[in-house]
């Protein structure tokens, strides 16, 4: 059976999500966890219920949400996946850091990217990758069908949907990523939001001012 741990990590509360099943596999979404105290957590929840972690997903690569990355590589051996329209923020990681006041290592780099309809698999487990930039270039969301939710960084939020102030951010953009990716969804179907509580696409479409 699948199960979700939620770790919200950072100055930012990223929700980290580790995602496994019964065979011990798991995957990484968003490692957020910035300074020894929470890479402890990590490492201790993986330890505790021995498991072995195949693949460090990132759902866009903002600063925040990537600052985990390289304490994973060196820990698990894992490079990031991501969609190849972020690279760019991978690759000033450092500079962006300092702007939040973070001190970022220079970023591990992916090996391979992401794209729409790729299936990520682990375990017994399926993740579909949806396309849904707006947010920021290169955003993905990770929907996996047998379980009805979906892992959607910081494109979807309760009630509200990502900031589209920053670079790459288009408002139009991302309400088109939402409408044709999302809210094509079952109305069941449970959001893990990148930062905050959980929702559903059905609560989204009556409640959301944005949609």
């Amino acid at each position: 059976m699948l199960q979700i741990k939620t770790f919200p990590f950072n100055p930012f509360q990223v929700n980290t999500y580790l995602l496994y099943d019964e065979t011990g596999e798991c995957v990484i979404i968003d490692a957020a966890c910035y300074g020894e105290q929470e890479e402890h957590v990590l490492q201790a929840f993986i330890e505790e219920k021995a498991l072995k972690p195949v693949a460090l997903i990132n759902t866009h690569a903002h600063i925040d949400h990537i600052l985990g990355n390289n304490f994973i590589h060196k820990t698990y051996g894992l490079k990031p996946l991501m969609h190849k329209d972020g690279l760019s923020f991978l690759e000033n990681a450092q500079e962006y850091g300092a702007t939040f006041g973070f001190t970022v290592e220079t970023p591990v780099m992916p090996d391979t990217f992401l794209k729409q309809g790729e299936v990520v698999k682990f375990g017994n487990q399926e993740l579909q990758v949806l396309e849904t930039p707006g947010h920021a270039a290169g955003s993905v969301c990770l929907y996996h069908a047998a379980e009805k939710f979906v892992i959607a960084g910081d494109v979807l939020f309760q009630n509200s949907i990502g900031r589209t102030d920053l670079p790459t951010g288009d408002f139009d953009t991302l309400i088109e990523a939402i409408q044709s990716k999302l809210m094509v969804m079952e109305d069941e179907t449970v959001v893990y939001c990148g930062h905050g509580p959980a929702t559903t696409i059905g609560h989204e479409k009556q409640t959301n001012p944005y949609l």
